[in-house]
C-alpha cells in the first residue's frame, strides 16, 4: 500500500519547510520549488493549517509556516489531515465486513502489515523524514 499523492505531498510541504529554514512560505513559491499545481497545493496549504500543523499569516508579507515541533508531527497526523484515515484500516480488498472473526481470503496476510504500517506511521516523526535531505528533490 503506498500512501496518496495527497499525503505524499503533504509529507513534501512539510519537509521543505523544515529543511529550508525561512520563516514564512508563500505558496507561489512552494508551488514553484515543490513542482506541485497551485489549486492542488493550495488545498493541501488549507488543510494543513485547518488541522494545526502549519500557519497561515495573512497580509502583503504573509505566507505559510510549520506551527509545530517536527517531532510533534507525525507521518499519521499528516495523513489524517489529508486523507480518508479509514482505508488504512480496513479491508485490503475494501469489503465492509472483514475481521478476525470473518476475514477475507487476504485477511491474516494482511492485518499483521496493516499494523506494522500504522505503527510505522505513529512512530515515525518529522524529524525522522528529514534526517535525509533528499526527501524534497525526487
Amino acid at each position: 500500500m503506498y500512501l496518496s499523492k495527497t499525503a505524499q505531498y503533504a509529507i513534501r510541504v512539510i519537509s521543505y519547510m523544515a529543511l529550508k529554514k525561512q520563516e514564512l512560505y508563500s505558496a507561489r513559491n512552494l508551488v514553484k520549488e515543490l513542482k506541485i499545481s497551485d489549486k492542488y497545493l493550495r488545498r493541501i496549504l488549507t488543510t494543513l493549517t485547518k488541522n494545526d500543523i502549519i500557519k497561515s499569516v495573512q497580509g502583503r508579507y504573509g505566507g505559510f509556516a510549520l506551527h509545530k515541533n517536527l517531532e510533534e508531527i507525525s507521518l499519521m497526523d499528516i495523513v489524517k489531515a489529508v486523507d480518508n484515515i479509514e482505508k488504512y484500516y480496513g479491508c485490503v480488498l475494501g469489503f465492509e465486513e472483514c475481521s478476525d472473526e470473518n476475514p477475507c481470503a487476504l485477511h491474516t496476510k494482511w492485518a499483521p502489515l496493516r499494523k506494522e504500517l500504522l505503527a510505522f506511521l505513529e512512530n515515525t516523526n518529522m524529524s525522522d523524514v528529514i534526517k535525509n535531505p533528499k526527501i524534497i528533490k525526487h
